[in-house]
């Protein structure tokens, strides 16, 4: 089953991809938001093209695990995206997704830019956590 991984985000969205038979996830491209309208028609086509069975959106949880104003975007998001493209979608705790991603990248000597890779790195931490958890 090929799963999408997202990092929500107001300004981009990090997406990483698993393997065909769901055990490795892979990181995609960054979307730049443009509009919701364009955001999800382009995710579409996105589920479309790699045959997407569900989709994983990270859920930015407070420290506490705790709901926060975030959560509730990404839970909307996450429900519109289902609903225009026709597939499930679950939410999944993403604390500390994006530190990590930063860490890993300065161990590898890459910067940590705002260029989406640290997105792409996050989809991918978020989407191997639920791939492991399965």
């Amino acid at each position: 089953m090929r799963i999408l991984g997202l990092d929500y985000g107001r300004k981009r969205i990090g997406l990483a991809i698993s393997d065909p038979l769901g055990m490795m996830a892979h990181p995609m491209e960054t979307l730049q938001r443009r509009s919701l309208r364009k955001d999800l028609a382009q995710l579409r086509e996105v589920i479309r093209d790699q045959a997407v069975e569900l989709v994983v959106v990270g859920n930015p949880l407070h420290l506490n695990g705790e709901p926060s104003e975030m959560s509730a975007e990404a839970e909307e998001f996450g429900a519109r995206l289902a609903e225009m493209a026709g597939v499930p979608y679950r939410m999944w705790d993403e604390r500390l997704t994006s530190q990590e991603a930063g860490h890993l990248l300065r161990e590898t000597g890459r910067a940590v830019e705002r260029d989406g890779g640290v997105d792409q790195l996050a989809a991918r931490i978020i989407l191997d956590s639920f791939l492991a958890a399965q």
